[in-house]
């Protein structure tokens, strides 16, 4: 396998990972209510886009892309013109966790952006009732469906390894919260950026950040707090595996 060389420290036969979350002082990423909530303001929200930009890929689970439908792109003109200015299309690859494979094709993950959109679905899941995307062509560029194993989602490091024979160094892994958990649990997480709003959410049923688990990065083995950032009233924190540099 090759070895990858990615700021931190090596990968190898693997893309660089990047978990990405914004939560509640209580540990929450949304409530229980219909609306999206928001829990970076401006500042951090600019910030997230800078590292999108410096991403080769973004992935998300397919519940986030029915409850939340993000667009997920780089927003910021001068950061896409950059991106095209390097050789690269104006927002990372798209990357899509899912059980079975359903999504909406009027999502606005397959927007104008014209980049490849690459959905992991459980192999052996067969069709599904409200039908697949589509496996071709989409307004915004291509989708492509890929069957890998794992139950209930779609086994990590066997997406990790495609995205790395796809060309993929650096991901961007932005949840939900079986996502985060997923990725975390497996020990192929390098780098954690945690904003933490100024507020409870104060319910007992709202999503977590992760879910119960066996992390490697428990109590015998924490990770490193590399940088503490004040973003208004959002404190950024990043952590690195002990074995960073």
């Amino acid at each position: 396998m090759l070895l990858r060389v990615d700021g931190e420290h090596a990968t190898v036969g693997r893309p660089y990972v990047i978990c990405s979350c914004a939560m509640s002082l209580d540990g929450r990423i949304d409530d229980c209510s219909d609306a999206r909530l928001i829990l970076s303001g401006p500042a951090d929200l600019d910030r997230v886009d800078e590292v999108r930009a410096g991403c080769d890929a973004i992935l998300i689970g397919a519940a986030t892309v029915r409850r939340d439908n993000p667009r997920l792109a780089v927003r910021a003109e001068h950061r896409r013109a950059a991106r095209v200015a390097a050789g690269l299309p104006p927002t990372p690859v798209k990357v899509v966790l899912s059980g079975g494979g359903s999504l909406d094709p009027r999502s606005r993950l397959f927007g104008a952006d014209p980049v490849e959109t690459l959905v992991y679905r459980r192999a052996g899941s067969g069709p599904v009732p409200d039908g697949p995307v589509p496996d071709g062509p989409v307004p915004g560029g291509r989708v492509t469906v890929v069957d890998l194993p794992g139950r209930p989602l779609v086994d990590v490091a066997a997406v990790l390894a495609d995205l790395d024979r796809r060309g993929v160094r650096r991901l961007l892994v932005e949840g939900g919260t079986s996502v985060h958990t997923a990725f975390l649990t497996a020990g192929l997480v390098d780098e954690l950026h945690l904003a933490v709003a100024p507020f409870f959410v104060g319910e007992g049923d709202a999503p977590t950040f992760v879910g119960p688990g066996a992390f490697p990065q428990d109590v015998h083995s924490p990770l490193r707090l590399a940088e503490v950032r004040q973003l208004d009233d959002v404190v950024l924190l990043r952590y690195l595996l002990p074995t960073s540099t």
